[in-house]
């Protein structure tokens, strides 16, 4: 599994990440820091990364495209520090491994996980 992680995620946490074995960078890292939010996506597809954030727009830009990867996890739990991040994201890659692998967004909540497989239609 390789992660991609957003701006509003602790720098720290790639670092820990990779640690633990998962092929992580951080947008500061590759000087994507204020880059858009299409770019990202762009950047994650064309290596095969998954984005982790706490942005609602990616899942937007989802449904706008109707595209089938890259996945993307956003976190709705404020406030987690990167020990916390990295242990949370741990969990959820473990218990949905083959969604993202396949292409999903994931919603990841205090109490539960949102998994929609990609592509995400929008209501018509």
């Amino acid at each position: 599994m390789k992660l991609l992680l957003d701006q509003g995620l602790p720098y720290s946490t790639a670092a820990l990440l990779r640690e633990a074995g998962i092929d992580t960078i951080h947008v500061g890292e590759i000087d994507m820091s204020v880059a858009e939010d299409t770019e990202i996506l762009q950047k994650a597809r064309e290596e095969g990364r998954v984005v982790v954030t706490v942005d609602a727009d990616f899942h937007t830009l989802l449904v706008i495209d109707e595209a089938t990867s890259p996945s993307v996890i956003r976190i709705r739990i404020e406030k987690l520090r990167a020990h916390a991040l990295k242990d949370l994201l741990l969990t959820v890659i473990a218990e949905c491994q083959e969604d993202l692998e396949q292409g999903s967004a994931i919603t990841v909540e205090p109490n539960r996980i949102r998994i929609r497989r990609l592509p995400l239609l929008p209501n018509r």
